[in-house]
C-alpha cells in the first residue's frame, strides 16, 4: 500500500471511530464548578466537538438528563458568553450545549450595570453571524454519536426525547428557528423576537413572522422590559402565536438580561423552573407560571402574558 493510501485509510478510520474509541476522546474543563442545583456544574471543551461548549453536572446523575441547546447573544462564537447562567441550568440535571467555542468568560457581577451595556467583547457589529442554526441543531447529532457504546461517558445519560431550544438575542432567533425541528420539546427566547420589519437588525438568521407557525411546542419569551431593544418584536410574536402555549414574561432589566449575575440571576431561576416543568413534568415548577397566583404573576417587577395555557398546574 502506498504512503498516500495509508494516510487516507488512517483518516477514514479516525472519522469512523467506534463508540469505544470515541469514549477515549478528551475534554478540557473551563473554570470552577458552580450552580445552586443538586450537583454544581462544569463547562467543558471537547476535542471531538469543535465549535461547541458543553455544560454538565460535575457528578453525572443516575437519571437520564434532558438536553438544552443554547444560542449566544450576537450569534457569537463564544460558548462562555452566558457561562454563569448555563452552569446554573446544568447544575439542576441538564446537559447544555452552547453553540460556540469556549473563548472568553466574563466575571460574575454583584449587580447589573447602571446602563444596559453589552457584555465585554460584544461590541455592535455589522459582520456575518459567527454561528448558524444548522450548527446549533447539529449538536443533537454529536450527542447521538457521543452517547453510543457501553464505555461512553454519555451512554444512558442523555434523553433525546426531551430537548429544549434556548438562546439570547440573535441566539434566541436561532432557538426560534430551530423550534420547527420535530425533535425540540420546548423553545425559550431571551431578549429576542422575530424582527417586525425584516432587514432592520444585525442578525443573519433567516426567520420571518410566518415561520412562527412552524413552532409545535410551548414557547416562552423572557424580555427585559420596554428598554429592551427586542421588546416590540417579542410582544408581536406573543400576540401572533395562537396555536401553541406561549408565555411572555417581562422584567425591566434591559437587553442584557441577568446572565452576568451569579447563577444567571432572575433569568437563571425562571429558566430552570420552565425547563423543570416542560422537560421533567415538575408540578412545583409549573406553579411559577400557571394559575392566577403563579410565582411570576405575584413577584414584584414581572409582567406576565399567557395564551393557550392550562388553568391549573
Amino acid at each position: 500500500m502506498t504512503v498516500r493510501l495509508t494516510l487516507i485509510a488512517a483518516t477514514v478510520a479516525l472519522a469512523l471511530a467506534s463508540p469505544v474509541q470515541a469514549s477515549a476522546l478528551t475534554a478540557r474543563t473551563i473554570g470552577p464548578a458552580a450552580g445552586s442545583g443538586p450537583t454544581p456544574a462544569i463547562a467543558e471543551s471537547w476535542n471531538d466537538a469543535p465549535g461547541y461548549t458543553v455544560y454538565r453536572p460535575a457528578r453525572l446523575p443516575r437519571a437520564r438528563m434532558p438536553l438544552v441547546l443554547w444560542g449566544n447573544g450576537g450569534c457569537r462564537d463564544n460558548g462562555l458568553s452566558a457561562s454563569h447562567f448555563l452552569r446554573e441550568i446544568a447544575s439542576h440535571g441538564y446537559v447544555v450545549i452552547a453553540n460556540g467555542s469556549a473563548r472568553e468568560e466574563s466575571p460574575v457581577l454583584d449587580q447589573l450595570p447602571a446602563a444596559d451595556a453589552p457584555p465585554p467583547g460584544s461590541p455592535p457589529r455589522a459582520t456575518p453571524d459567527e454561528t448558524t442554526v444548522a450548527q446549533y441543531l447539529a449538536a443533537i447529532d454529536w450527542v447521538q454519536t457521543a452517547r453510543k457504546g457501553a464505555r461512553s461517558r454519555w451512554a444512558g445519560r442523555i434523553d433525546l426525547t426531551r430537548i429544549a431550544a434556548m438562546g439570547h438575542s440573535c441566539g434566541g432567533l436561532q432557538a426560534l428557528a430551530a423550534g420547527a425541528d420535530p425533535r425540540i420539546a420546548t423553545v425559550v427566547a431571551f431578549n429576542s423576537g422575530v424582527y417586525n420589519r425584516m432587514g432592520t437588525g444585525l442578525s443573519g438568521v433567516r426567520i420571518t413572522k410566518d415561520d412562527l407557525k412552524k413552532l409545535h411546542t410551548p414557547v416562552a419569551y423572557f424580555i427585559g422590559g420596554p428598554a429592551d431593544i427586542a421588546f416590540a418584536n417579542a410582544a408581536d410574536d406573543v400576540a401572533r402565536l395562537s396555536h401553541v402555549p406561549v408565555l411572555g414574561a417581562n422584567l425591566p432589566v434591559g437587553h442584557g438580561g441577568t446572565f452576568r449575575l451569579a447563577g444567571g440571576g432572575d433569568w437563571g431561576r425562571a429558566a430552570t423552573a420552565w425547563l423543570d416543568w416542560q422537560l421533567k413534568g415538575d408540578a412545583a415548577a409549573a406553579k411559577w407560571f400557571v394559575g392566577r397566583d403563579c410565582r411570576l404573576c405575584t413577584t414584584f417587577g414581572w409582567t406576565i402574558t399567557r395564551k393557550q395555557f392550562p388553568e391549573n398546574p
